[in-house]
């Protein structure tokens, strides 16, 4: 497989999606779509793998079929993490300048983050694997830096609020197992939703602060951007599988007829034989819930109502037809439902390939390509199997910056 191609895939619960692309022949161009594959994921839930063999089979499938629409063999992918085992913690570092001449080198950096990693309490931290770690601001002498490199200038004490991406270890573990076993070799990893935020936010939105929701089938993941990085990432245990679920108990019918109301609602239809008013009444009560868990976490970062950009939806329940409106009520902020950037030309890819689904379903396996593309070297994640990183964290923290450059 050339250098210049890249494979996403993402492992969702209700789906398996890969995208393979290739690097534009423009600097400033988006990834070339060359082939799509999905199937239905089996052998999971709420992200976690709970049967190998049925989940083997599922990405097999997947890979198969882009393989096909793209004629390319895949041996390596750029793979998400995601599910309710993810989470994230800001921790605060600081040290002593140790040149003589008070100049900030590499070394004093890679001190520094050590230390924020330290300050991490067993709590959060404890059966978990770090998978990024992000600076969110750097202190000399109790100033704060402009910019995101602190190397070169002079100082006594330099500090760092860096923000932790963990990954449940063992969830982490049976994933790449599931992977090897499946005659794939993991490129690197990346946290789902900020994967999706490469392709479903713009330059301007990451600066003036935004907060993106992927409402999945089990769960609702968020990523909080300002100044144009990430500073804050949660997943709540909750999807558009529960509206489903709530449709069935609420009108007393089948899982299967209530997934069929559901998508109805979705594209504006008026289900028949079932009053619309009790239909929007038993949505909007688990979409409320939704948006209360994100209120909630943005009033717990000191963001509630203080995002400019405001709330870009996506993900499979982003369909919903009142849900913009209902998302405006609850977190008092600008919304949007997310398209991807340059959705155009993947929309087209899919549309060649006979894939009908929303193209907003594939911002994380598409943005793990844009990702891939981006990045330097090869750095394998480690898990409890022994793996190492292959490069030092502040050449893992310098390739995840330049995801954002344009």
């Amino acid at each position: 497989m050339s250098k210049n191609i890249a494979v996403g895939l993402d492992i969702g619960t209700y789906h398996v999606k890969v995208v393979i692309a290739e690097s534009s022949k423009t600097s400033q161009g988006s990834p070339n779509v060359l082939g799509v594959g999905y199937t239905e994921s089996k052998g999971l839930r709420h992200g976690y793998i709970i049967n190998q063999s049925d989940a083997i089979k599922s990405i097999r499938k997947a890979i198969r079929q882009a393989e096909r629409t793209a004629g390319i063999k895949v041996k390596k992918v750029f793979l998400s993490v995601g599910g309710i085992g993810l989470s994230s913690h800001t921790s605060k570092g600081s040290v002593m300048i140790s040149r003589a001449d008070n100049e900030i080198t590499d070394l004093d950096v890679e001190k520094v983050l050590e230390e924020a990693q330290k300050s991490i309490p067993q709590t959060m931290s404890i059966n978990k694997r770090i998978i990024h770690n992000i600076p969110i601001q750097f202190l000399i002498d109790g100033t704060p830096v402009l910019g995101s490199n602190p190397v070169g200038m002079k100082g006594v004490k330099l500090e760092a609020n860096v923000l932790f991406v963990f990954s449940l270890e063992h969830h982490l573990a049976d994933l790449i197992q599931v992977i090897e076993d499946s005659g794939i070799e993991i490129n690197d990893v990346m946290a789902a939703p900020m994967a999706a935020s490469l392709v479903s936010l713009t330059k301007a939105e990451k600066i003036a602060g935004v907060v993106l929701a992927n409402i999945g089938s089990e769960t609702v993941s968020i990523v909080v951007h300002e100044d144009g990085i990430p500073i804050s990432l949660e997943v709540f245990p909750i999807g558009s599988n529960d509206i489903t679920n709530d449709i069935a108990l609420g009108l007393q019918v089948s899982l299967e007829e209530a997934e069929l109301i559901k998508t109805e609602f979705e594209v504006g239809a008026t289900p028949i034989k079932h009053p619309r008013k009790k239909l929007e009444e038993i949505i909007t009560g688990r979409l409320s819930d939704i948006f209360e868990l994100i209120a909630a976490h943005l009033k717990k970062i000191g963001k509630n109502g203080l995002l400019p950009a405001g709330i870009v939806i996506t993900g499979g329940g982003s369909g919903i037809t009142t849900i913009e409106d209902l998302a405006k009520a609850y977190l008092k902020l600008p919304t949007k439902i997310s398209s991807l950037i340059c959705n155009s030309q993947i929309s087209e890819c899919l549309k060649e390939k006979g894939v009908a689904i929303k193209d907003g379903t594939w911002a994380v396996s598409y943005g793990l390509c844009v990702f891939g593309l981006s990045a330097e070297g090869n750095d394998i994640v480690s898990n409890n199997l022994g793996r190492k990183f292959i490069k030092s964290i502040f050449q893992k923290i310098t390739r995840f910056f330049k995801q954002f450059l344009p």
